[in-house]
Formats: C-alpha cells, sequence, structure tokens
C-alpha cells in the first residue's frame, strides 16, 4: 500500500488512527497490538507471502536478543555472548544477502567462469534492508548490554511499524519503544493531529505535484543511456538535475508523510531528510541526506572499523569502506558500488581539505557568505554527476551519461534557441557550439525548454524557503530535528490558524487531485 494512493489517506490511516485511540481508552498492550496488526496488513497489502519472511526475521533476532541480554546478565560479556551476536548478525545479513545479492553474484559468475548457472528470479521483498539493519543494531546493542529487555509487543510494534517499514527511516530501539511504552502517547492529541496532517500534505503534495511532476523529464534521459544512445552536454546536466531534483522531492515528500501519519498516532519518527542541497559540503550533506542511514554506518560500521582513532590514513580507509558499503546497501549492481567508492573518495577529500585548512591555522567554524555558496554549488555539481551511477541500469549506461556530462560528445545547444538568441546565436557558433534537435523529447514545446522551467521553479523553492520541519520547528514533529540550520522568522512558522489552515487545505486539495496513477517512493527499491 502506498503512502500516495486513495486507499491509504482516506480508508486506511483514518480507520486505523481511530481504533487506535478507542482501544487506548481500554487498554494500552491492546492498542498497541491493533498497531501491529493494520502494520502487518500494511506490509502485506504489497505480497501476503512475505509476511512469514518478515515475521521469522523478528522472532528469530528478538530470541536472539533475549537469550544475549540474559547471559550478559549472568555472565557478562563472554564467548558465549559474542557466538549468539555472530549468530545473529549472520542470520540477517545471509537473509539480506540471499535476497538482494544472489542474482547479481549468480550474473557475474556466470561472466567470469563462461557458467550457464540458473536461478529463479529472486523477487526483492520490500523494506529488508531496512527491517534487517533495524535488527542489526538491536542485536549489536544488546551485545554493548545497552538493552535491558523489551514486552514483544513492543518489538513486534517497533520492527512493523507501518510508517516506517517500507523505505524507512532506519529506527533505533531507544528512540522509538521508550514512546510505545509511555502512556501519554496512547492519548489523543489535537495538536498531534493539525501538526500531523499539515506535514503529511506538505509530503504528499512533494511528491504528487514536484517529484512527480519533473519525473518525466528525468525518464527520458536517462532512457536514451540505457538504449545505448549518446547524449550531447546539455542533455546529460539537464537530465541528472531532472533527476536529482526528482529524488530530493520525492524523498524528502515520503519522509514528510511517514513523521506526518505517525505522528497522528502520537509517536514522533526520526528525522531522515533535511535540505541536504544547502550543504556547504559533502560531509553535511550526507549529515542531511538519510540521516538515519547515515548514523547506522557511522555507529555499527564506521566506528567499529576504528573510525578515525587510529590515524588519518586508517580513517580514509574506513570512510571508503563505510560508503562502498553504503553503495551495495542501495542496490545490486557495479554501478552503486562504485557510486559508494566515489561519495567515499569525496568524503575523503573533503576531511583532507579540512585537515589542511587546520594546518594553516584557519577556523572551520568561521566562513565567510561566497565561501559557503561556492561550497554549496560544488556539493550539489558533485552529487549531481554521481547520479550518472546511481540512476542508470548498468555500467554502459552510466559510461554513455559520463561521456555526455564531460562533453566528450561535444557541446550542441537545442535548435530551437537557434533563432531566438539573436545576435548571441553568431558568437556562440563562432566559438564552437552547434546546434541541433535533441534527442529528449517530453513534449513538442521541447526537452529543455520544459526541464529548465521546473528546475528554475523547484531550485526557488529548495534554496530560497524553509523545508518542512522548519517551518514546524515550534511544534517538534520529528525526533532530534537537525541543530546546524539557523532558524527562520516568526514570519515562516505554522500557526493553528485561519491562514495556514487555507494554505493546508490548498495543497491537500492540489496533492490529492495529482494522485493520478501508481507511483511507487524512488526508495522502495532499496
Amino acid at each position: 500500500m502506498l503512502f500516495n494512493s486513495y486507499p491509504f489517506i482516506f480508508i486506511f490511516l483514518p480507520l486505523v488512527t481511530f481504533i487506535f485511540f478507542q482501544i487506548s481508552r481500554y487498554s494500552n498492550i491492546f492498542a498497541s497490538a491493533w498497531l501491529v496488526s493494520a502494520s502487518l496488513f500494511f506490509y502485506g497489502w504489497w505480497n501476503p507471502n512475505y509476511l512469514i519472511l518478515l515475521l521469522s526475521s523478528i522472532i528469530v533476532n528478538y530470541s536472539l536478543g533475549v537469550w544475549l541480554i540474559r547471559v550478559l546478565r549472568n555472565s557478562g560479556k563472554c564467548t558465549k555472548s559474542k557466538s549468539i551476536l555472530i549468530i545473529g548478525l549472520v542470520f540477517d545479513l545471509s537473509l539480506l544477502g540471499y535476497y538482494k545479492y544472489t542474482n547479481f553474484f549468480i550474473n557475474n559468475l556466470n561472466v567470469l567462469t563462461g557458467l550457464d548457472w540458473k536461478v529463479n528470479n529472486i523477487i526483492l521483498p520490500l523494506g529488508i534492508s531496512f527491517f534487517t539493519f533495524t535488527q542489526i543494531a538491536f542485536l549489536v546493542d544488546a551485545y554493548r548490554g545497552e538493552v535491558k529487555g523489551y514486552n514483544f509487543i513492543h518489538y513486534l510494534l517497533f520492527i512493523t511499524y507501518f510508517p516506517h517499514l517500507i523505505a524507512g527511516p532506519i529506527i533505533h530501539h531507544k528512540e522509538m519503544i521508550p514512546q510505545f511504552e509511555n502512556s501519554n502517547t496512547y492519548k489523543f492529541n489535537y495538536q498531534n493531529l493539525a501538526v500531523g496532517l499539515t506535514v503529511f500534505f506538505m509530503g504528499l503534495f512533494k511528491k504528487t505535484v514536484l517529484a512527480d511532476g519533473i519525473a518525466p523529464h528525468a525518464v527520458v534521459v536517462y532512457s536514451i543511456a540505457d538504449s545505448g544512445q549518446i547524449l550531447t552536454f546539455l542533455e546529460a546536466w539537464l537530465g541528472a538535475f531532472c533527476y536529482a531534483f526528482q529524488l530530493y522531492f520525492d524523498f524528502s515528500g515520503y519522509s514528510d508523510m511517514a513523521i506526518g501519519c505517525s505522528l497522528f498516532l502520537g509517536i514522533r519518527l526520526p528525522l531522515n531528510f533535511h535540505s541536504p542541497y544547502k550543504s556547504v559540503n559533502i560531509i553535511e550533506f550526507w549529515r542531511r541526506w538519510h540521516m538515519t542511514l547515515s548514523q547506522f554506518l557511522r555507529d555499527y560500521l564506521y566506528i567499529p572499523l576504528g573510525g578515525n582513532r587510529y590515524g588519518i590514513i586508517w580513517q580514509y580507509v574506513n570512510l571508503l569502506i563505510t560508503m562502498t558499503l553504503g553503495g551495495v546497501w542501495h542496490g545490486a549492481g557495479w554501478n552503486y558500488l562504485l557510486w559508494g567508492v566515489l561519495h567515499g573518495m569525496f568524503l575523503t577529500v573533503n576531511h583532507l581539505w579540512q585537515n589542511i585548512r587546520i594546518s594553516m591555522g584557519h577556523d572551520l567554524k568561521h566562513s565567510t557568505a561566497i565561501g559557503r555558496l561556492l561550497g554549496c554549488i560544488l556539493t550539489v555539481f558533485a552529487f549531481v554527476f554521481s547520479l550518472a551511477l546511481f540512476r542508470t541500469k548498468d555500467l554502459n549506461s552510466a559510461e554513455i551519461m559520463v561521456e555526455g556530462m564531460l562533453a566528450l560528445n561535444g557541446v550542441s545547444l537545442p535548435l530551437e534557441w537557434k533563432n531566438q538568441l539573436g545576435i548571441l546565436e553568431s558568437y556562440l557558433t563562432f566559438l564552437g557550439l552547434t546546434f541541433q534537435k535533441l534527442n529528449a523529447r517530453v513534449t513538442d514545446t521541447g526537452f529543455s525548454s520544459d526541464a529548465f522551467k521546473w528546475l528554475i521553479y523547484l531550485a526557488l523553492i529548495i534554496w530560497l524557503l524553509p523545508n518542512s520541519q522548519q517551518i514546524m520547528q515550534k511544534y517538534f514533529p520529528a525526533i532530534a530535528p537537525y541543530k546546524g540550520e539557523v532558524n527562520y522568522t516568526n514570519m515562516l512558522l505554522w500557526r493553528p490558524n485561519l491562514l495556514w489552515s487555507l494554505l493546508t487545505s490548498i495543497i491537500t486539495i492540489i496533492g490529492v487531485v495529482n494522485i493520478t496513477k501508481v507511483s511507487e517512493f524512488l526508495y522502495y527499491q532499496f
């Protein structure tokens, strides 16, 4: 079931919320059990067969966690406790590896060895990366002695909770289970409903109007690359930026909708997306983009590998390893692996540059406006360039995108511009630029003109307007809001008044009306 669907918005969500608070009047634990049932129904809507997989994973991890807690309580850290942790990690990673990477492994093995091994096409279960990482964190924290034990119903709800189950955020037991145990969670709150509705429909608007609106312009360019045709410099960069903006509003929209519908139920999810294109460097970017994944990779991979404790060289090696595995987490393909390597290199260069500045006596806490602007531009272009690997279906398609973005196929401007540039046309021709009919076309008005308009509109929203968390900052709709952003003035803050009611109603109507077809969120595939 999709957040951006009529059954979810008008039947599932109101019904689940109403019944939850009715049951809560008599029993908190039965209300939690109701949310578990609703979450399992939500997950099974896609494919009921995978409910067995989800429940099996939960039972195994919970059982191992309880066993681990008891062993630590009686004997402390010992060989037995480490063995239990290893069993859990092997189980979780094997499950994830089988469903996510078997086809990729077999196909590459056949290419390398000339064999022709056949394997039935394995369908990737929705959300397996998210509920697997969530449970790995639980087991590791149990081994560290940071978990005292939880009620099974609350643990079951922690893993299956429908607002996060399909595409994140990656939630943490320390943040979520105390909310399930808190009696105040089960008391209906009109403020939570009002704030939740506003955030939810902001997200719906981002998805159905903005992300889905620019999506055709990204699809047409990447389809050309996937088909093996060449792309010009302008086509490649416009297509990459269109996809970058589509991905931005798609992910931002999903994150808002997850936070909003969870707040209906009095439960706050962790913030997962916070204006990453405003970042002044790639380090800050990864603190703002998929924030819970970045935190997981930092806490359960980068730091255990040694982090920066063993010197600069090992820090850079650990960064490369962490980001490479982060790339592979996004998908089973060489393009995802190289995308992770590329971002590992970006982070390494960024840390190296900061170390050089420190050695020169620079204060990294102080910067100039022009420095921040140039840093933001460089960060955005680096990320957009990396999408040549992230969005294409294979390395051949990625190569076509990269060749276009590096102008290896020449720099040609759209033919429809030729008669519109006046005297500038002859000057551009003198510089060696040519005019030709571009391959990428979405409408009769031409790909480039429409794409430019979309990019301008969306750029103004991204860089000039506050995001939803900043608008709602007085009401804390999410856990741990990002602390690095300057707060906006009171004029832009949400208030429960007539003006904001009208604005929310407008974006709600526009967002709902634009639900015209099935349009999955991009992070569903990860």
